[in-house]
Order: structure tokens, then sequence, then C-alpha cells
């Protein structure tokens, strides 16, 4: 597919950064252009474009339409609906016909005056237009998991470090108050030498999109471009079931409850396990799976055992009423554990009722984040690391991955978590990575 060129707009921001001269400004300028009327100026402001509005993408979008220091101004999707109405829900937010629209996103990329992008795309998507968009130098707010497959991560890695980029990626949960104070009661060693860790996932499968006939092949809608939505992966007959919402039941796509939920709760783990750029070095798991031609055939009922530095176990289930959903920590004095809605328990009942330790017990301090989406746009102006950048999104999501092969497996394996490579089992090591459908594909995979 042919590139169009990139839109040649020459905003006043490009000039000065171009130039540096210095411009001399009309008597008369309406109070929004100089940062008035409760809004930054136009060349203070970060200009975004959103690539996959439909589900999570379209909630990220309005969550960067509330705030008052970027604006939209690009929505990309390969579903029509999807596109018309970000590109409405923009347009009404800024009162203006100002957004344009896109199906190819690397048009977007493209256009030099876009500062960053937010990226809400299913799993198999995440390691091409992520890479593209480091390589045109363009910040970017990323889901999770980072990717579809470990190999497709490190390729993200190493083109936003190479590129110099901002990352943030969509695990929200360490901007909320109570995941951050129960992380630096672990930290800060309150619940003694730190043991064991538990991580509660959901199991099962969920029809987000209600879907009627879950097996039925059909004609693509006429709004959607399947051929470039299933992309770099196995070309496969149409079925509303796998396709939106629901592309996350289908190895092809997605990666089932386990790889959806990894870059949350596994996250929170690491957080408190100071583990953000280490891993496990043995992983074991059983699994259920439905038959690999299912529509929906990824892992139901899951257990996966870890070995991490200095004998610490984890244990990551989804399906065992043993193992509580969210996060827990077990050391020899003590245990915390935390999940959404505000939810910490301890074993110290003092901690219960808190959501900050006191300051004198703070030795370790960890970064406060007052709104996910704002501390992104703070640290593409600060050029500071955000509370989730890629390399944290990585070793978060490495233990799903891992815990997935494990299981397909039918065997334990082994992790070097600095070389980041199984270490002797040449057939496990070929699920590390996974073959691109023609003419995609991404250096380094």
């Amino acid at each position: 597919m042919k590139t169009k060129s990139p839109e040649s707009k020459f905003s006043r921001r490009r000039f000065l950064a171009v130039t540096g001269t210095a411009i001399v400004v009309p008597t008369i300028i309406p109070a929004s252009a100089l940062g008035r009327a409760d809004k930054p100026a136009p060349s203070e402001r970060i200009n975004m474009a959103c690539i996959g509005v439909g589900w999570q993408g379209g909630s990220n979008m309005g969550a960067f339409l509330g705030l008052k220091n970027c604006q939209v101004v690009a929505v990309c999707d390969v579903d029509k609906n999807h596109l018309q109405g970000a590109r409405d829900a923009v347009n009404k937010n800024y009162d203006n016909q100002d957004c344009k629209t896109y199906s190819d996103y690397r048009e977007v990329c493209a256009r030099k005056d876009i500062d960053a992008v937010s990226l809400g795309l299913p799993d198999h998507w995440h390691g091409l237009v992520s890479v593209e968009a480091a390589n045109h130098s363009k910040d970017i707010y990323g889901e999770k998991p980072l990717a579809r497959t470990i190999a497709e991560q490190q390729a993200m890695v190493k083109a936003v470090q190479h590129n110099k980029r901002i990352w943030q990626t969509g695990s929200w949960q360490r901007s909320e108050r109570h995941f951050h104070y129960a992380c630096e009661i672990v930290r800060n060693g309150l619940i003694g030498k730190l043991k064991r860790v538990e991580v509660g996932l959901p199991d099962g499968h969920a029809d987000f999109a209600k879907t009627k006939d879950k097996t039925a092949i059909t004609q693509p809608p006429p709004e959607l471009d399947y051929e470039t939505w299933i992309g770099p992966s196995r070309m496969e007959p149409y079925i509303e079931a796998r396709s939106h919402k629901n592309w996350r039941w289908n190895y092809n796509t997605g990666g089932g409850q386990l790889l959806d939920w990894i870059g949350h709760h596994c996250d929170i783990a690491h957080w408190g396990m100071d583990c953000d750029r280490s891993g496990p070095s043995e992983i074991e798991g059983v699994g259920e799976f439905p038959p690999e031609d299912a529509v929906w055939n990824t892992c139901t009922k899951y257990r996966i055992n870890f070995k991490y530095p200095n004998d610490i176990e984890m244990v990551i289930a989804g399906g065992h009423s043993d193992i509580k959903g969210g996060t827990k920590w077990i050391g020899t004095e003590g245990w915390v554990w935390v999940n959404r809605g505000n939810a910490v328990e301890t074993s110290n009942p003092k901690w219960n009722e808190s959501r900050r330790l006191p300051e004198e017990l703070r030795k370790v301090k960890l970064y406060e984040s007052g709104g996910h989406w704002s501390n992104f746009l703070d640290c593409i102006k600060s050029r500071q690391p955000t509370i989730t950048p890629v390399e944290t999104a990585h070793h978060s999501a490495i233990p799903g991955h891992l815990g997935l092969i494990a299981m397909r497996m039918g065997h334990g394996i082994k992790w070097d978590a600095k070389k980041e490579v199984l270490v002797g089992d040449k057939e496990a090591s070929k699920l590390l990575t996974r073959p691109y459908r023609q003419p995609w594909h991404l250096a380094g995979v």
C-alpha cells in the first residue's frame, strides 16, 4: 500500500522550531490563542492522533479530549463506523471541523505536525504501529499487554529507546492511590522479607460484543476493511465473534484472559517486588484449552508458578478459588492484598484505613502520578519517563507470555531474564515470535 504524502501545513510552532525567528504579535488576538480562556496557547499544546478508536482506543481518546494541554487533530481506523464516530466526537469537543480521518496508520505517522499518538489496537497490531510511530519520532500512549509476542516487545523497546521517545502504557492502576500505597507497604519492608506473590486474574471468555451466532462465517461488514484488520496475522474467514472486542479470545490476534490482564495485576505485583527490570527464571504451568480450531481457543483456566530472584515465588492463576483476584504479597512478617475498587487489605489492621504511609516510614518513595493520561502529556514536555515506560510494560507482560509458552509446551521452561532468551529449549523458543503474513514485516521479528 502506497503511503500518501503527509499534510504540509506549516504551523506557527513548526516555523519557530525551524527558524528560531521571533514573531511580532498583532495587537488584537483571540484570548484562547494566547493561552487565555482557560486554555494553553496553540504553540504549547501537544498535537495528538488516535490510531484505533473503537473500544479502549475510543475511551483513551475521550480522556485526552478532556485535557487542555493537548489537541486531537487526527483519528485513524479501518472501520468506517469507528472512524466517523471518533471524528464527530473530536469536532464536537472542539466546536470545529478540523479533525482529519485516516485508514492507514503510516499516513498519520508521516505527518510532521503530530507530536504524539494514542494507540488502541488489537494485540496483533501493537508491534507494527508502535515501531512505525517511534521511527517517525512520535511519543506514544500504547495499550497492554505491550505486544502479542516477546519478540515484538523487544523490537518495540529497541525502537522507543533508539528514537528517544516518551512511552506510556495503559497500565493505569499505577496512577491509582491505593495501588501505589499497597506497593509502598511492600517496598518499605512492612511485611518483612517477601516470600510469595499471588496474582489472581479472570478466567473463561466474555462475549463483549454480544454476538448472536458465535460460529457463523460471513462476509465482513462493508464498513470494515477486514484484509487490513487481520494484518500480519494468519488470514482466517471472517467470524463476527472473533473480531471487534472479542479478538482477544483467539490466539491469532490476542492472548486470552492471561495476556489481557497481565499488564494490570502482574504489573502491580512487579512494582511491589521491585522487578520492573527483571523477571522469573523458572516457569511451570497447566491450563485448560478449547480445541485449537475453535473460534475462541484461548486458555480458559490456568495456574502458572514462577521462581524469581531472592527466593521469591509467584503464582498467576485464573479460575482457581484459592488465588484471590488482584495482587497479594506475602512476607515473613505479614501480607498485603490490593484490587480495584479502592480495595486494600493487610495483616496489620492499622494499615487498612489509610491510603498513605507516614513520611517517616517511606524510605522508598515510589513514582506518583496524579492522572495516567495527564502524566503522559507532562512527560512529553519534561522528557522524563512516565510512570509506565516501555521497559516496565515489557517486563510486566513477559510472565504472561512465558506462562502461556510453558502451558502450550506442556513442560517447565527456564528463562534468562538478562539475555531475554529461553535456556536449552529450541522448540519453546519458536513461540517467542510468530510468522507474519506478507507483505507485513517488522524489523527484528
